[in-house]
């Protein structure tokens, strides 16, 4: 089955054109399990043959592990033949002796590394060029600027310092690299729309990796930012379709949103919204998989996969069939914005 493509130019440069499922590498790092080397590409491979070319990653997924198992990879795969985005905003210095790692607990037998944040012009540059030989490639397609949100900072107050942090030095350096060629697009992977319209209104950004914030559970970014990007031409990657597993698990004991077991309130909604998608004989993950794509700005989705099996259910949520009357039933019920493009 032919996964669709969509292509985005928004400069005129020829753009690029992206799988509207694409891989998001997080799970290459040992996100919450050590997967093997041969078991990394075989997910890999598998992805590859059913048609995915767009690959995201970030020197923070494994620290350093996710980028070095695409290396492996992609060694054999003509250039030109897959989009490739990675992250900056955070550098990696090795752990002095007693030091503990960072990411216990979230990413297993990865490099013992601390992250350091770095937004700015030389801390761009030197993230780029170590990414550069981690994936032992020549360029890359897309950078962005890593979770500038309060989910990472912890304060509007710690964000506004990083978000003037970039704005001052490493933006500079994303558009000198844009110019040159070196790269063909810069934007932002972050947890939240609000920092996305913020650095919109002030910068030429390009496209953003908007991770949980627009879903079949959550649409607040209708409000202002989307638009906004769509007037831009701004191009939007979805991560996290399934607002961390529970859009795909369905309302379960232990059901996962936003990397936390999920509160009752949601499991609620998620109940409700599984149980419309039940009565138009759909499953829920296909739907939540779909939704995002029906707006117009949106370029991809990239969910996760640690196995092949993952990567194939994803493909078969990618190619799922949506009635209408599904849209038209959530909306009915107050699940679903009446603004959302369906």
């Amino acid at each position: 089955m032919q996964l669709n493509r969509r292509h985005w130019d928004r400069l005129g440069n020829g753009g690029l054109t992206f799988t509207e499922l694409g891989f998001g590498a997080a799970p290459l790092g040992n996100l919450y399990k050590a997967i093997t080397d041969a078991e990394a590409d075989a997910v890999l491979g598998r992805a590859w043959d059913l048609g995915v070319r767009y690959f995201d990653t970030a020197p923070l997924y494994g620290l350093g592990l996710s980028e070095t198992r695409l290396n492996r990879f992609l060694r054999d795969k003509p250039r030109a033949d897959y989009v490739l985005s990675t992250k900056i905003g955070r550098l990696l210095r090795r752990c002095e002796a007693g030091e503990e790692r960072d990411c216990i607990g979230k990413f297993f037998d990865v490099p013992a590394r601390k992250e350091v944040y770095d937004y700015t012009y030389d801390g761009v540059m030197r993230s780029l060029e170590i990414s550069l030989e981690r994936l032992g490639v020549d360029r890359i397609d897309i950078l962005f600027a890593h979770d500038l949100d309060i989910f990472n900072h912890g304060s509007q107050q710690a964000l506004d310092a990083k978000l003037s942090e970039l704005m001052a030095g490493g933006y500079k350096a994303l558009v000198e690299l844009r110019d040159q060629g070196v790269i063909t697009a810069f934007g932002a992977g972050v947890n939240e729309w609000q920092p996305c319209q913020w650095m919109t209104e002030r910068g030429d950004f390009d496209l953003f990796l908007l991770a949980g914030r627009y879903t079949l559970l959550e649409q607040e970014a209708l409000e202002s930012f989307l638009p906004l990007a769509r007037e831009r031409g701004i191009g939007i990657i979805i991560g996290g379709p399934y607002n961390s597993g529970v859009l795909a698990t369905g309302p379960r004991p232990g059901a996962f949103y936003n990397y936390d077991p999920a509160p009752q309130h949601i499991l609620d909604r998620v109940a409700l919204i599984e149980a419309v998608c039940n009565r138009h004989e759909v499953r829920m993950v296909d739907a939540a998989f779909q939704f995002p794509l029906r707006h117009p700005a949106v370029v991809s989705v990239i969910p996760g996969g640690q196995g092949v099996a993952e990567v194939e259910a994803n493909l078969k949520a990618a190619t799922a069939v949506i009635p209408k009357a599904l849209w038209a039933e959530l909306k009915s019920a107050g699940l679903m914005r009446e603004d959302a493009p369906v």
